[in-house]
């Protein structure tokens, strides 16, 4: 599987673990799938589905996306702004840069914002408590090079030929709103900020949202896939054991990388939470005993098993 990058980056993005997880989703063909942390987006832009409500706090994500839907973002439009901006930055240095986040604080054009998550620092999305974007300059002024702003712009070209086929909708809404909105044929996914690791998104995120959370989903008639941390190095995820302890917990070794050298590369056990057994009891014994002989592989890791 080929897996297909969002025009929009965030931190935390999964795009190197889509494929499990959508190996592991269940989304019946009359339903919807749901998002209610849609963040880049890649998982539901790789799983194409028919029905899809992307929803996020966050308003400038949305609109983004909104904008290509609604054609006023086209890959061509894109592509003329990325080279007129672009050339600027190479002329002008980091200073461009600023301005053109001052301009986004100001008016939130999403082609800025665009901009702005491209030629910011390691593709943070980063907003303060006003909701003004605050990454600082990536140090890269020849960043949108010829080649570069293909990427991107084909990337577009992918979201605006997949909201012309299917009824996808996005939304700015607080998940609370959207998982209560869920029908039982429907399918969850949440990527929320990761509880005691990542948590300047848009907003904070607390214990209490955590708990919240999985309250919600416990309560919700629709199938659920929950993205979370298990452990790194240091420590582990306590949430899990609070909140998911009666849920099928799986887990996959992935690295991030912080900065240029590979000494930084961070190794962290990814989590899925489902509110469902997947594999078959054949298949979920034969993957507790390679969990058993292959501790170094640490993918597929069953800790518990869903309510009956």
């Amino acid at each position: 599987m080929t897996v297909k990058v969002p025009p929009i980056k965030c931190q935390g993005i999964k795009t190197k673990l889509v494929e499990w997880i959508k190996d592991h989703s269940s989304l019946d063909n009359n339903g919807t799938w749901i998002e209610p942390f849609m963040g880049s987006g890649v998982v539901g832009f790789n799983m194409r589905p028919s029905r899809a409500v992307f929803a996020d706090i966050n308003p400038h994500i949305i609109n983004f996306y909104n904008s290509i839907k609604q054609g006023k973002i086209t890959a061509g439009i894109a592509k003329e702004f990325l080279k007129l901006e672009g050339g600027h930055l190479q002329a002008k240095g980091e200073g461009h840069y600023y301005e053109i986040r001052e301009r986004f604080n100001k008016d939130g054009n999403p082609l800025d914002m665009l901009f702005l998550n491209r030629a910011c620092f390691n593709g943070i999305m980063r907003f303060n408590k006003k909701g003004g974007f605050n990454v600082p300059f990536g140090h890269k002024p020849e960043r949108f090079a010829k080649s570069y702003i293909t990427k991107i712009t084909n990337q577009i070209k992918y979201v605006a030929d997949a909201v012309s086929q299917y009824d996808w909708e996005f939304v700015c809404a607080d998940f609370r709103k959207i998982i209560s909105s869920a029908a039982t044929n429907d399918f969850i996914y949440c990527d929320p900020p990761y509880i005691g690791r990542h948590v300047d998104y848009f907003n904070s995120w607390s214990e209490n949202d955590e708990q919240e959370l999985y309250n919600l989903l416990n309560a919700a008639k629709a199938k659920f896939i929950l993205s979370t941390w298990h452990s790194n190095q240091y420590r582990e995820n306590l949430a899990l054991e609070k909140y998911a302890s009666n849920y099928t917990v799986l887990t996959r070794e992935h690295f991030y990388h912080v900065g240029a050298s590979e000494k930084n590369r961070k190794p962290m056990m990814e989590a899925i939470v489902l509110n469902y057994n997947p594999l078959t009891p054949v298949t979920l014994e034969t993957e507790k005993q390679l969990a058993l002989f292959e501790k170094t592989k640490k993918e597929y890791v069953v800790y518990s098993s869903p309510k009956p």
